[in-house]
Parts: structure tokens; sequence; C-alpha cells
């Protein structure tokens, strides 16, 4: 596994900086000690490469002052020597201080003005102990059984990671930072290969969409999830292409069963004897809200006379999803697989179906001109 051995690349995608202006700025300042007459470079991690920011030779002293302008949203840079690298994030105008010491400095050093580039530093130093613990492995195990252990150890620096910084400030340029860690060149974060990590991807584009909907990270972390998705939904399609005759309900509707946020599955022949409203949605999308008002107008006018909304929930996040369907008074259910969309061949979202009283499917969006007048007229 020569892959364990090259240097750990930090794989992010991040904006280019502008020109320094007098009014906003930020500032990295600190001392290297043991690294005199060295050159140290401020890079920001562009996503065509990293870009000189500024660079300074040190004095005996070790000191150093970079200033730049600050970015409109959380950006990535990193102090280099050689090889050896300090991650750093910054917000705004804040002041960040570092000292450290040469040789080593990726992992010796302090920082001091940033929560985040603590987290990070500790993100950073967890990262180089799983590449370590990995190389070692791979000294001692071989084949199948050095697979298999590397992958338990991954996991529980996934898990360690995900509960303890990424969960808990998914909004958090340290969470951004965490998504794109790797295990020598291999991503330690893949959600277009594990639902699980696309969820995680998915919390983190929620929440910066809605503290940095305008950033261009932001627009990164969004076409990563959505395409991860579309890939997972792309595949269950694959698998249902044809429809399992134990789904067929004698009354004429496909059947799903999903789970509701208390983990209850939900069905839709349950409701025979209503008129109900399939709907599929994705509520991290900007026409969510809209959609949403919309619909609860025609519950609220036409639910104590036998509507009901059977709504499908395809957002990456299970958390956010939950939030978002709290308090919602219809029935709402999950699948983050997108497996639902093969069986009523749904190939854009929103999208919605119309289905009897006797558990008959009637029309999809497409055939309805006046929603609101298609089901007065089943009720």
């Amino acid at each position: 596994m020569k892959t364990l051995r090259s240097f750990l690349a930090l794989g992010l995608a991040v904006a280019g900086l502008g020109a320094c202006s007098e009014g906003s700025q930020f500032k990295v300042e600190g001392s290297i000690d043991g690294a005199p007459d060295s050159v140290l470079y401020l890079h920001q991690m562009a996503i065509s490469g990293p870009v000189v920011v500024d660079s300074v030779r040190l004095g005996s002293d070790g000191h150093f002052c970079f200033k730049a302008e600050a970015p409109a949203a959380p950006e990535f840079y990193v102090l280099r020597i050689g090889d050896q690298i300090i991650n750093l994030s910054v917000d705004s105008t804040e002041t960040i201080t570092v000292r450290a010491q040469y040789p080593g400095m990726a992992s010796r050093y302090e920082v001091e003005g940033s929560d985040n580039c603590e987290a990070i530093r500790q993100l950073a130093l967890k990262q180089q102990a799983l590449h370590q613990q990995a190389v070692a492995l791979e000294k001692v195990f071989s084949g199948q059984q050095l697979a298999d252990t590397l992958e338990r150890i991954v996991e529980a620096y996934k898990k360690d990671v995900t509960m303890n910084y990424i969960y808990k400030a998914p909004d958090k340029a340290s969470s951004y930072f965490a998504l794109f860690q790797t295990l020598g060149q291999l991503p330690i974060f893949n959600p277009h290969a594990s639902r699980d990590d696309m969820r995680v991807f998915g919390a983190v584009a929620t929440s910066w969409d809605t503290y940095y909907p305008e950033s261009e990270r932001t627009q990164n972390l969004r076409n990563i999830t959505l395409r991860s998705m579309n890939e997972a939904r792309t595949v269950a399609a694959r698998q249902n292409q044809t429809i399992d005759t134990d789904k067929i309900i004698t009354s004429g509707v496909v059947d799903l069963q999903l789970p509701d946020t208390k983990g209850n599955l939900r069905s839709l022949t349950e409701l025979k004897g209503k008129v109900v409203l399939l709907d599929f949605h994705v509520f991290g999308t900007k026409e969510s809200a809209a959609r949403i008002l919309e619909l609860r107008d025609l519950y609220n006018k036409y639910h104590d006379r036998g509507l009901e909304i059977y709504q499908v929930g395809l957002d990456a996040d299970e958390h956010f999803w939950k939030q978002q369907v709290a308090a919602l008074p219809w029935i709402s259910v999950y699948d983050p697989s997108g497996s639902s969309l093969a069986l009523y061949n749904v190939q854009a979202v929103p999208e919605f179906f119309t289905i009897d009283r006797q558990n008959q499917l009637q029309k999809r969006s497409s055939q309805i001109s006046d929603l609101e007048a298609h089901i007065k007229s089943m009720l």
C-alpha cells in the first residue's frame, strides 16, 4: 500500500483570494522556532491548487506576520516550509496566532484566536495518527486481513470525527475540512461509495447552504451531495427495473412501506378509504418552502373531508429531514436511497401522484392542471 506513505493530500475545493484592502483584513502571525533563514509561505487552497498569498524569510527569532483580505465565507489556508504544512481556516477579520517547532511543525504547533483552527489542528493530528497506524498495520498484515483491519480502524475514525466534530457543528469550517481528509490518496469519507458518508456530506451541505448560500464552497458541497444521491438512485432504479409482483396491490397501487420520524413503517395501502396525495420531496431545495405552504393549504381545506398526504422525504441528511417535518400534520416518511422513485418512474423531484379511495392510482402531476379541483372531484 504505497499510497499510505504518500503525502496526506488536503483535497479541499475553495474559492480564490481577492486583492487586499485596508478595511477588511485577517492576520496570521506568530513564530516558528528552529527554522532560521527558511522561507515560510502562506497559501490559500484554491480550486486549481495552492495559491501563494505571501511569503517571508524567517529570522533567528522565527517571527512572521501575514495580512490578507478577509473572505466573505470560510476559506482554507496553509503555512508551509518545504513539504511541512499547518492547516488553517479563516472566517472573517480574526487574528490567528501560531507557534510551532521546526522540523515536524505539522504536529508540533499551537494555535490561538480561532476555535475552527484549533478543531482543525485536532483533526489533523488524528489524521496523522490514523496514517501511522495504517503504515504499522501494513507491516503486520497483508491481503484480506489487512483490508479488513484497515476498514475497522477507518470506520472507528469516521465515527469519532462524525459524532464529535461534524454533527456537533456542521456549519463550521472544521467540519468541511474533516469531509476531505484522506488516508494516503484515498478519501476517508466517500459519499459516492457509502450512504452513511452521503448523509454526513448532506448534513454539512445543508448547514453551509443555510449560512453561506452564495459561497463557491457551498456549491461544491451541494454538487457532491446531489451527485452522490443521483448515483444512489440510479443504482436503486437499476435494481428495481422489474417491479416485484408482491408489491403490486390488487387495487392498482404500488405499495410503499417507509419509516416515519419515529421509525414506524407507514404503508400506502393502510390509507385505503382516503384520497391520497403521494408527494416526493427534497427539503433542501430552494423551492421546498413554497411547496410546503401549498400542501398545507390543501391539507387544511380538505383533510376533514378525507384527504391524506403521504410525503416521501429524499434528503441525504436524516437529522435535517426530521427537523423539517417535525411540525407537519401529514404522514412524512424517509427514503434517502431513493428506491421508491424507481417504483413510480420518477425522474425528477418534486413529483406527486393522486390515489383514490379504492387505492387506485389516478394521475401524476403532468396530467393535472388544477390540483385542488382534481382533489375535490375525488373526495
